[in-house]
């Protein structure tokens, strides 16, 4: 169990562990096997935090490999790294992206520079092996574990293990994970409340099932015939007329569109009058980029299924649609992989499955029934975190191309409206901010990057100057929340400026549903020059 929340303060930091680091392959824990506790002295991680990123310097820790077996057919690995000086008594784990199958020994950097003992999981598969879905292959027990077992058996098995090295258990616990780890992140509030005091969800693929069914609608809208698909060399033209028509719809014409949803944009004006080139769209083409805005529907009952992509302004971006939506090819896309593979390989188990056989009715209903139950953290009823104390914090970047914006909105809107509807006499707050608070940011792509204030502690390598502000580090602001009891009023983006790259911007992000709103004077690239208040619907 996490720490009680409101209870006393933390204990004095333990900086001599209670047992050596190798005695811990000794540890006897129920279906767990040690395969090594190795001290580590202090230097360079050796798993850097992206390809060409600078090295990771990690202080002195003790590191434990395991895996876990909590059934017949499961093997989920887990990684856990206690610091051999200055413990801060806390427990910080993090989470996947992807269908996981390996663990992010980056991610475990940032928290032990803290002063936690972190953990990471692979989620009970190895994608060397079984990429993608493929684990899901005749191993029911194998989707349990993705879908939610995995997280919450590692953060009991982690905290076990730290309190055999340090000879008590952390007095609070921690989990941030962003994409698959911001469904994780969500799940664990949904099913297991007690494990974390504090979480951290960006960009949660939490309605994964439907999720995933928008990548096959994506793919086959794209994929029509030639005549439908729009050529990669257009897509700035789409971008030029988003920001055109969206850029000041939040009071301030900056080249940053802060309130997409608010905009109301005529791709009318895209149509090609003349001869077809870059800078317009064909009819067919303009009926593709209807349905990718629009979104996947039951063509039997005409019911959303999941909404359609947002366009916000960074749609050329390479990372954006490019990446995870065109792809170099047909079919060779981010989002046409990471669909066709659920369908083909989690929900029929067939490898001759195809995109093309895609029924949005049938085929949906299995997907739900089958599938959904698992793997979806779409639950509202967050009482019981509530009523224990745990405090949310959620993010998503307006300009993200692999998990829309609104799904983000619409999962904090429904744990509203049941809140608001069912009492519980646990909880003598029934005001969502006490608890929950979700952060929408322009510009930025999936989970990071982009244009605009997109940086504000949600790297793998934050800088130390960010981490001692918790308006610029969202990790220090979730623990001042949840240790303190003061929530975010704001957090301090900061990132290239849209219309000027090489100049840095800083803006407020706010919490749902206010915005950022410029004062009328001062630097428009200054956060001090904005305040957060209610934003157009």
């Amino acid at each position: 169990m996490a720490g009680t929340v409101g209870a006393a303060p933390l204990h004095a930091q333990t900086t001599v562990p209670a047992r050596s680091c190798e005695s811990l392959t000794a540890l006897q824990l129920p279906h767990l096997t040690i395969v090594t506790a190795t001290a580590v002295s202090a230097g360079t991680a050796a798993a850097p935090a992206a390809p060409g990123a600078a090295p990771l310097d990690v202080p002195a820790h003790c590191e434990v490999r395991a895996v876990s077996r909590p059934s017949l057919d499961s093997e989920i690995g887990l990684e856990v790294w206690l610091p051999l000086t200055g413990w801060n008594g806390k427990y910080r784990q993090n989470g996947n992206g992807g269908f996981a199958g390996t663990i992010n020994r980056a991610s475990l950097a940032d928290p032990v520079r803290r002063g936690y003992v972190a953990a990471a999981t692979d989620d009970g598969h190895d994608a060397s092996k079984t990429p993608q879905g493929t684990f899901a292959v005749g191993h029911p027990e194998k989707v349990i574990d993705f879908g939610y077992r995995a997280v919450h058996d590692t953060a009991e098995q982690a905290k076990t293990i730290a309190a055999a090295f340090y000879g008590t258990r952390p007095a609070r616990s921690y989990f941030v994970g962003c994409s698959n780890g911001g469904r994780e992140a969500l799940m664990e509030a949904q099913r297991f409340p007690e494990d974390f005091d504090g979480i951290i969800a960006g960009a949660p693929a939490s309605d994964w099932s439907h999720l995933f069914t928008s990548f096959v609608w994506n793919e086959r809208a794209l994929t029509k015939d030639d005549a439908h698909r729009i050529p990669l060399e257009k897509l700035p033209a789409v971008q030029k007329t988003v920001v055109a028509a969206c850029d000041a719809s939040d009071g301030l014409k900056d080249g940053l569109v802060s309130n997409p949803l608010a905009c109301r944009i005529n791709f009318a004006a895209l149509a090609c009058t003349g001869a077809d080139s870059a800078e317009c769209l064909t009819a067919p083409q303009r009926e593709t980029l209807r349905a990718l805005l629009s979104g996947p529907t039951n063509p039997q009952t005409g019911e959303q299924i999941f909404p359609g992509l947002v366009a916000s302004g960074v749609e050329a971006a390479p990372a954006n649609w490019p990446l995870w939506i065109w792809g170099a090819a047909p079919g060779r896309s981010a989002q046409a992989g990471f669909g066709a593979s659920y369908f083909r390989d989690v929900v029929f188990e067939q490898p001759t499955w195809d995109v093309r056989s895609m029924d949005f009715d049938r085929d949906v209903r299995r997907s739900d029934v089958k599938v959904g139950p698992i793997v979806d953290a779409t639950n509202p009823d967050l009482r019981s975190f509530r009523a224990r104390g745990g405090k949310l914090l959620q993010y998503h970047g307006w300009g993200d191309a692999a998990i829309v914006a609104s799904s983000s909105i619409a999962y904090y809107e429904a744990v509203r409206a049941f809140l608001s509807a069912v009492p519980d006499p646990r909880s003598a707050s029934k005001e969502m901010d006490d608890f929950y608070r979700l952060f929408m940011v322009p510009g930025m792509s999936h989970c990071s990057g982009g244009a605009g204030p997109v940086r504000f502690g949600n790297d793998a390598n934050p800088p130390a100057a960010s981490i001692a502000d918790p308006e610029r580090d969202m990790f220090t602001a979730l623990e001042r929340w949840v240790e303190h009891g003061i929530a975010p009023a704001r957090l301090i983006g900061s990132g290239p400026s849209p219309l000027d790259p090489a100049t840095t911007m800083t803006r407020p992000l706010c919490p749902y549903p206010h915005q950022a709103q410029y004062t009328g004077s001062g630097a428009t690239n200054d956060a001090a020059s904005f305040v957060c208040a209610a934003a157009a619907r």
